[in-house]
């Protein structure tokens, strides 16, 4: 494998756009982060574990249905009620002429928008104050705008913004790699697991052992007032979910971009332990931005699934470096920057 791409983010895959909407305070702790394809859509593909998914338009992702591209993936807290969020995606892309062509007429389009949740209700202190449609138009604005071509912003924002992880603070990583053949692979992750990021025994994230040279270097290790600090990893802590997308510009089928997707539930098993749990709903989309009517040979398949794996476990990483200190009247989440790390050593 080679290094990170330009930004180390999803963007680094050509064509894609992120965007962002959260809401603090009055009540509120969340928000919803959308995926924005390139114009003609991406290839998907989606692998869903765990006890307790949320999710909407998966089983149109199955190889053996109808519809090839999506045109946008939407990633919300809320639980269920956040699948919402979709619509106002829709309902953007609609009136921007995106979507599959159902009809002769002007505008007889129907949007693409596969989506996950993850379980943050009542974090902010009002059980009511959760994303709907107007959400995930603000979330599509921000893809859309100058900003959303940029870096992607992580830690407490968009999905990641009432996200918890291990019992400390989560949020939105990313990551990416630029392969010796010149694909690019990239990563972002919604962290909200029941499981812990953190190794007891050292207190360092697990995800630092796949990190490209010089990534988390600047990271001093803990002391060892530090070492297990934090909540007890694996101690049940009610509903979770790590949500995000894997993706890459080579051309992949649908069957090949599922296979994308499960390598990217290698990396979360890595970095998160235990995964997968009764109490999560881990779901991660997997993109091609290539062309629909080729497939990646064996060789170069087996590459990508490598890629993907270790950019998923470097973007929990990050998104549990970026993440800050939290406090609502629900109560108080601290980071792992504020409980593991030196002081002095940096985050992301």
């Amino acid at each position: 494998m080679s290094g990170p791409g330009p930004t180390n983010s999803l963007v680094d895959v050509a064509g894609l756009r992120v965007g962002h909407a959260s809401r603090v305070g009055a009540g509120w702790l969340t928000g919803t982060t959308v995926v924005l394809a390139p114009p003609g859509g991406a290839t998907a593909g989606v692998d869903v574990r765990g006890g307790g998914p949320g999710t909407r338009e998966t089983d149109l992702l199955d190889p053996r249905n109808l519809v090839e591209r999506v045109h946008a993936v939407v990633l919300s807290g809320g639980s269920a009620y956040g699948l919402a969020s979709a619509e106002g995606v829709m309902l953007r892309l609609e009136r921007d002429g995106v979507g599959l062509v159902v009809g002769a007429g002007p505008g007889a389009v129907v949007p693409i928008v596969p989506a996950a949740i993850i379980f943050d209700l009542g974090r902010g202190g009002d059980f009511r104050r959760r994303p709907v449609a107007e959400l995930g138009e603000a979330a599509y604005d921000d893809a859309v705008s100058a900003q959303g071509a940029g870096p992607a912003r992580q830690g407490c924002v968009g999905a990641g913004t009432g996200a918890v992880a291990g019992g400390l603070k989560g949020g939105v990583g990313s990551a990416s790699l630029r392969l010796p053949s010149g694909i690019t692979v990239a990563a972002l992750a919604v962290v909200n697991a029941v499981g812990s990021a953190v190794d007891p025994r050292t207190g360092r994230l697990w995800a630092l052992d796949a990190g490209v040279e010089g990534e988390f270097d600047e990271l001093a290790p803990p002391g060892s007032e530090r070492v297990g600090a934090g909540p007890a990893p694996g101690e049940a802590r009610g509903l979770n979910t790590t949500i995000g997308v894997v993706a890459t510009d080579a051309p992949l089928t649908k069957a090949q971009c599922r296979r994308l997707a499960e390598a990217g539930q290698d990396g979360l098993a890595r970095a998160i332990r235990p995964a997968h749990t009764m109490f999560d709903g881990d779901t991660i989309f997997g993109l091609s931005t290539g062309s629909a009517s080729e497939a990646a040979d064996p060789a170069t398949l087996n590459s990508l699934l490598a890629a993907a794996a270790a950019c998923f476990e470097r973007a929990i990483g990050h998104g549990l470096l970026a993440a800050a200190t939290t406090t609502t009247p629900a109560g108080t989440w601290r980071s792992y920057s504020e409980t593991h790390l030196r002081v002095g050593s940096a985050g992301t």
